[in-house]
């Protein structure tokens, strides 16, 4: 099967484009997709913003996702270019974590649970005509919406953190805009910190830099929080 250009590669997957409408996002290590999809049409029924999904073609694996081609920057991308401002970006986080933690769980008996996307942060939110829209759902699952804003605090923290990353300062101040949004959320509580370090800690993706400064990281979203609560 042609796939045609590579228009991106993550920790996990590249993204090919197949026409102008439509990309196919295949992950190295053969991941099944299957419960991603389930997820993203999900939350997609209830309106929340996500890539559309597309019939599987003929001659792609088994495990490839055929996604609607999205036209715009990344937020990462926007916020870099000067095009996007942090406050905005912090409250455009927070908003999207907000919408997607008021959709019931799709399989947990658990009423309090609901979906968690677990990796969201600026380079999973595409900036298109039509609005911000969340990618790469690969990590998505059910549980207490403080375990998502702590990750997603957790991921900022870590970026931050990174002496190779030029933006570590304005990275800072993104992560202080999101957790002040989240404060009438709940925050990111200490309880839920400690198992986002837990579960990032546990992730084979990570350098061992970003593995190290974990502890610090948790230190940095604590002290970012309004009045240094998480």
């Amino acid at each position: 099967m042609h796939t045609g250009q590579l228009l991106g590669s993550g920790r996990t997957a590249d993204v090919y484009a197949l026409d102008g409408s439509w990309v196919l996002r295949r992950y190295r290590d053969h991941t099944d997709s299957t419960e991603e999809l389930a997820v993203m049409a999900y939350v997609g029924a209830f309106g929340f913003p996500v890539p559309r999904i597309g019939l599987p073609i003929e001659g792609a694996r088994p495990t490839d996702l055929v996604l609607q081609r999205l036209s715009g920057p990344t937020m990462a991308e926007a916020l870099l270019a000067g095009t996007l401002g942090v406050a905005e970006a912090g409250a455009l986080l927070a908003r999207l974590l907000r919408e997607l933690h008021a959709i019931p769980p799709r399989v947990s008996a658990n009423p309090e649970d609901r979906v968690l996307h677990l990796d969201l942060h600026p380079e999973n939110v595409m900036l298109t005509g039509g609005g911000a829209v969340v990618i790469d759902w690969s990590t998505a699952a059910e549980g207490p919406p403080g375990l998502d804003r702590a990750m997603s605090a957790l991921t900022l923290a870590r970026t931050a953190l990174d002496p190779a990353f030029p933006a570590g300062p304005q990275v800072r101040t993104l992560l202080a805009a999101l957790l002040a949004e989240l404060a009438d959320d709940g925050g990111a509580p200490l309880a839920d910190l400690a198992l986002a370090r837990t579960r990032q800690r546990a992730n084979p993706h990570l350098t061992e830099h970003e593995r190290g400064c974990l502890e610090e990281a948790v230190g940095l979203v604590i002290g970012c929080a309004p009045e240094g609560r998480a």
